[in-house]
């Protein structure tokens, strides 16, 4: 049985998003470079159950439309993805420290190492099983989270460089506020990025700047640090491979904008269970928060925060039901919310459109972020187990 509220996951918009994302790359790469060898290459994030999409799902379409590398948050995502049948490479994000490291092994996985406590990890775990394993190495030029240190790699780095089984395949970094076309701080982690790059080769003896594919060097590890956000931004951050996320769901990263034609791979859907009238003067739902100014016929739809949709669209938020919007009002409880219908003649049994669109109404998630106050990134990974997901 189907629960009514439904998240649809369209995995056609999604490959013609990686699609578009491919072929916006190759055009802006030969506009800017045009004597280079070819566009940056993908990194297909994939992690938090892709943003809430149904990871196995969605990593085996982005694998069908040509993705060749994903990325998840942890060992056990990447675990459960090979499980799935995965055949691609699953880069790790995360800290390695509470992490069973076998799985890196047993579930072919590329781990991040980010910290020195990491690399004699892996080195250790790499030698137990008598295996030589590729890693990518994350440095922090300004983030304070993860990652090795942009100022002090001269001497965090060689105990890693020397490491008989573990060989550094590519580097990277992640911007802090590649969505703030006002912050400073993204230049200079580029910046820093290029010196730790030099710093780097200096260590190794070997020239680890610019892109691989430009150096004509194969052997050199590649270099990536370009979210969604940074795609858009700046092509100087594209390097060898870029990290797309937010964009292969069709969502742009606010307050940027984008000329890729890109489809929102999910709707979210329910149907009103129940039509009342409320009389003026009363309220409605926990707190007595809505106070009707007049006869008013609310719909009751079987969707609330235990679904992840947030208890602050009470007041803010609507919903879409015959191609109309009708605002949420009252509290969202847990299990439903209401919304009002009046004047649009709602009866049970109505499909209501939570997230996408219905008839010339669309209510997407940028819009239901900013009602809030957060980012289209929480809503998308906050929308529950509970709710199935369907695929097409």
């Amino acid at each position: 049985m189907i629960r009514p509220t439904v998240a649809r996951v369209n995995l056609n918009a999604l490959k013609a998003n990686f699609r578009a994302l491919r072929e916006y790359l190759s055009r802006e790469t030969a506009a800017a470079a045009p004597d280079q060898a070819r566009a940056p290459g993908f990194i297909a994030v994939v992690k938090a159950n892709a943003y809430g999409h149904g990871a196995a799902q969605v990593a085996a379409a982005l694998e069908d439309a040509g993705a060749d590398l994903l990325a998840c948050a942890d060992i056990e995502e990447g675990s459960a993805l090979r499980s799935a049948g995965v055949r691609a490479e699953i880069l790790v994000f995360g800290a390695l420290s509470v992490s069973d490291l076998e799985g890196l092994f047993d579930s072919r996985l590329t781990p991040t190492i980010s910290t020195p406590g990491a690399a004699r990890a892996v080195q250790a775990a790499a030698a137990k099983y008598k295996q030589r394993i590729r890693y990518h190495l994350k440095i922090d030029t300004g983030m304070n989270r993860l990652g090795f240190r942009f100022d002090n790699l001269r001497r965090t780095l060689p105990e890693l460089l020397a490491s008989p089984n573990l060989e550094l395949d590519a580097i990277y970094t992640h911007f802090a506020t590649a969505d703030d076309p006002e912050s400073k701080l993204f230049a200079d982690q580029r910046s820093r990025f290029d010196g730790a790059l030099r710093d780097i080769g200096s260590l190794r003896g070997d020239a680890s700047t610019g892109s691989r594919q430009s150096a004509g060097r194969p052997e050199r590890p590649y270099l990536h640090a370009a979210n969604s956000a940074a795609i858009l931004r700046d092509l100087r951050v594209w390097y060898d491979r870029v990290r797309p996320g937010l964009l292969l769901y069709g969502l742009v990263p606010p307050p940027l904008a984008s000329t890729v034609a890109l489809a929102p791979v999910m709707t979210l859907v329910s149907r009103v269970v129940a039509v009342k009238g409320v009389r003026g003067d009363e309220t409605v739902g926990y707190g007595g928060r809505y106070r009707a100014n007049g006869p008013r016929q609310i719909a009751i739809i079987p969707a609330g925060y235990a679904d992840g949709l947030d208890i602050r669209l009470g007041g803010r938020g609507s919903v879409i039901i015959r191609g109309r919007r009708a605002p949420i009002v009252g509290s969202v409880c847990m299990d439903m919310l209401m919304a009002d219908v009046t004047g649009i003649d709602a009866s049970p049994g109505e499909e209501t459109v939570l997230i996408g669109r219905q008839g010339d109404e669309t209510i997407d998630v940028r819009e239901m972020a900013a009602q809030i106050g957060t980012i289209p990134y929480e809503i998308m990974c906050r929308i529950g187990s509970r709710i199935q997901r369907t695929y097409d």
